[in-house]
């Protein structure tokens, strides 16, 4: 278990970097093999835009530095993000979850220097690409690197709601601190108000804030309807609405673009993604632009409250993760209405998931319906994922065509 006073020491090392001003420099996040370990969150990006607690990776290392981070991923996925400069860059393992004695370390770290854990596995290197393609291959492990030991890593895509509360704290600190609140409505009941940030233009209207159990942050244009109630902790981000009557509890975390409804428990939705009607989603974690269709359901606690098994799709074997465990939804992935999501159930990106009974826990990518065995044609899958697209007026870029066109033809 994580110790939930992490996010002290969090927030103490920020204000040190902050002040400081040590990252002059840009940051430079990279992946490695351990990226297929998250499938199928990472299937169709970097591990940079994994998002738990309030903020993707990518966002809180820009956060705590105060600047535009980099992300180094596959080639295949690379055109997604910005060329990285040419010059010296602090490179930074992307699944690392930084804790303060890390912080500590890097603040430290000097040029031609590198970080490995206590597995000989690079964590962070000051220096040039050549330096830091040098040290990741292993050809320059001895004088330029010292180790560091207990290094949190995000190693499975379970972890996201295992570890969201933890984070959601972190976070809620890390973007509070020092600011003042939008005035809450006199229309809704709360408890706890000073646990309670709302961002500028965000509309809160005659529904319940409870955030004794936790804190609440409430993101700029949001719209939370009437009827709604939501226990921290709890965060929803930019251009997202919680839908009237909805039940939300935490630790849960709704990202920028969303639509939410029914009854939602300790659940991540990464962006852009709609579960929007009644139904339970619990222990769950939603990638981005997936639909869960009206009356969805998951399980999250067998029957027996036997352990749970997970399928990692990398190895293709399964992982015992508690007691508690409902499903991770990949990418641009549907379900029909009234779909039953059994205990522990992975599904990959791009697929029309709808079928009888209990929906199979193993679901790949590129499938139409459940049985496995009839794929979603790719030029149907991308024209229907730009239609659903359009639906939150974006536009689909050609870059992300052809990176969902390349995981469906089997070449990632």
């Amino acid at each position: 278990m994580l110790n939930l006073n992490i996010f002290v020491s969090i927030r103490l090392f920020w204000q040190t970097i902050i002040s400081k001003k040590i990252y002059d420099m840009s940051i430079v996040l990279f992946d490695t093999e351990d990226r297929k370990s998250l499938y199928p969150l990472t299937t169709a990006r970097s591990v940079a835009d994994i998002r738990i607690g309030i903020l993707t990776r990518k966002e809180w290392w820009e956060v705590v530095s105060n600047q535009k981070v980099y992300v180094s991923t596959e080639k295949h996925l690379q055109p997604l993000y910005a060329k990285i400069p040419e010059g010296k860059h602090l490179y930074i393992r992307s699944t690392i979850l930084p804790e303060a004695h890390l912080l500590k370390k890097l603040l430290l770290l000097s040029e031609n220097r590198a970080l490995l854990d206590e597995n000989g596995q690079l964590i962070a290197a000051n220096g040039s690409d050549t330096f830091f393609q040098e040290i990741l291959s292993g050809k320059s492990q001895n004088k330029q690197t010292s180790k560091i030991n207990s290094v949190k890593k995000l190693e499975f895509p379970w972890q996201i709601f295992q570890w969201n509360e933890v984070y959601l704290r972190a976070d809620f600190e890390l973007l509070t601190k020092n600011r003042k609140s939008a005035k809450i409505s006199k229309t809704n009941q709360v408890i706890a108000p000073e646990n309670i940030f709302i961002e500028k233009d965000a509309v809160v209207e005659c529904s319940i804030l409870n955030a004794s159990t936790g804190p609440i942050y409430i993101g700029k244009q949001v719209t939370i309807m009437e009827g709604a109630c939501i226990r921290g902790a709890f965060a929803i981000l930019k251009n997202s609405v919680v839908k009237m009557g909805a039940k939300i509890y935490g630790a849960t975390t709704i990202g920028p673009n969303c639509v939410v409804g029914g009854e939602i428990k300790n659940s991540v939705l990464m962006a852009n993604s709609n579960k929007a009607h009644d139904g339970y989603l619990g222990d769950s974690v939603i990638g981005q632009w997936v639909n869960l269709g009206g009356g969805t359901t998951n399980s999250n606690i067998k029957n027996t409250v036997g352990p749970i098994k997970m399928w990692n799709i990398d190895t293709d074997k399964e992982t015992e993760i508690g007691k508690k465990g409902g499903c991770i939804v990949g990418d641009y992935s549907r379900t029909a209405i009234n779909s039953s999501i059994n205990t522990g159930s992975i599904f990959g990106i791009a697929s029309n998931i709808f079928g009888n009974g209990l929906l199979p826990t193993k679901i790949p990518n590129g499938i139409w319906g459940t049985d496995n065995k009839s794929p979603y044609l790719v030029k149907n899958a991308i024209r229907d994922i730009e239609k659903w697209m359009e639906l939150k007026n974006h536009t689909i870029k050609n870059t992300e065509k052809e990176i969902i066109e390349f995981i469906l033809e089997k070449k990632a």
